[in-house]
């Protein structure tokens, strides 16, 4: 974390976000905190609904309503023009308003799940990249398009000066999404957050996407906060991992320390969920035990309790805040067990 001597790009500081419902407050993420460090990867792991995706939105202040980041600090911190570095709270800014329409898809960029739904389906993609240079860039029209043809080349799409004409209908999957990636990096953003970037591809393709962004974060330097549910992914992207159950981070550890010394319960059971090469094929995968709490009906204390193995009763049910407990250097398991 910050305190370590590392530079941080963005701290998360005990956040909440809340979803105003008919049917009740649905609490989304309830007191996260963390760091991603300038350069690096965290990779943000866990079941759907767990808080990954609207912890993003808080970063960038896009949670849709009725959801509202009801407390806590989010810090981005940017290097000027003149090399003096600058704190911004973003979440004091209006996010309607110029400062952070300034920083978002310029500084703060960000690549969605399914580029079908996020790309229009009415514009080129030239267009839509060319929109992006524009709003943030001091160029005409034609420069915009000579940067969107470049950095369509740049994310190794076939023909660019050709396919910055195309429509998304007209591309498969995989360039769909290297055009998004594209129109992200197009600003050279301190940040890019990947939001189950490669969920829709094929295994093939998710493995050029993957080499394509590490390639990208190296040349242009830029930080990545990598959300997915998928460990394999994780190990190959990440520097630091961020485990989270029901809107809380319940481990915080190096990628290395998280596949080979996990402390939290949640984290062993996922890790024993995955299928590994060597393992008898008649062997039954390990299944964590029930379901996932319902988000009108969290569980009173640690929300992992009814499916945990080590549930201690009277400890672990009890309706108190549970501490982040350092478990090893940078290494951080929010359980009772490591009182």
């Amino acid at each position: 974390m910050g305190e370590n001597g590392k530079e941080p790009l963005i701290e998360v500081r005990d956040v909440r976000v809340y979803f105003y419902l008919d049917e009740g407050v649905v609490h989304a993420v309830e007191g996260v905190s963390f760091d991603i460090e300038r350069g690096k990867t965290l990779g943000v792991v866990g079941e759907s609904g767990c808080g990954k995706s609207v912890t993003s939105q808080a970063i960038m202040q896009i949670v849709p309503p009725p959801g509202k980041i009801v407390s806590g600090d989010i810090f981005y911190h940017r290097y000027k023009q003149d090399g003096s570095a600058e704190q911004i709270e973003i979440t004091a800014l209006d996010p309607r308003g110029p400062e952070i329409r300034s920083i978002r898809g310029n500084e703060i960029a960000k690549i969605f799940q399914e580029p079908m739904t996020s790309l229009s389906p009415v514009h080129t993609i030239g267009n839509q990249i060319m929109e992006a240079i524009i709003l943030h860039q001091e160029v005409d029209k034609i420069e915009a398009r000579e940067k969107a043809i470049e950095m369509l080349g740049h994310v190794g799409l076939p023909q660019p000066a050709q396919r910055v004409d195309y429509y998304p209908h007209q591309l498969s999957g995989g360039m769909r999404q290297r055009a998004m990636i594209a129109m992200a990096l197009s600003c050279n953003p301190s940040l890019l957050i990947a939001d189950e970037p490669t969920t829709a591809l094929d295994v093939t393709t998710e493995a050029q996407i993957l080499e394509l962004m590490k390639h990208l974060q190296q040349e242009f330097g830029m930080a990545i906060m990598f959300i997915t549910h998928n460990l394999g992914v994780i190990a190959e992207m990440a520097d630091d991992v961020v485990v989270m159950y029901l809107g809380k981070e319940v481990e915080l550890a190096s990628v290395d320390d998280t596949f080979y010394d996990p402390y939290h319960p949640y984290t062993r059971d996922l890790l024993r969920s995955i299928p590994r090469v060597g393992r008898k094929s008649l062997e039954r995968l390990h299944t964590i035990t029930g379901s996932v709490p319902d988000p009108y009906n969290i569980p009173k204390g640690c929300p992992y309790h009814p499916r945990c193995a080590s549930f201690m009763p009277g400890k672990c049910d009890v309706d108190q805040d549970i501490p982040f407990f350092e478990v090893g250097p940078s290494h951080w398991a929010r359980c009772w067990l490591y009182e």
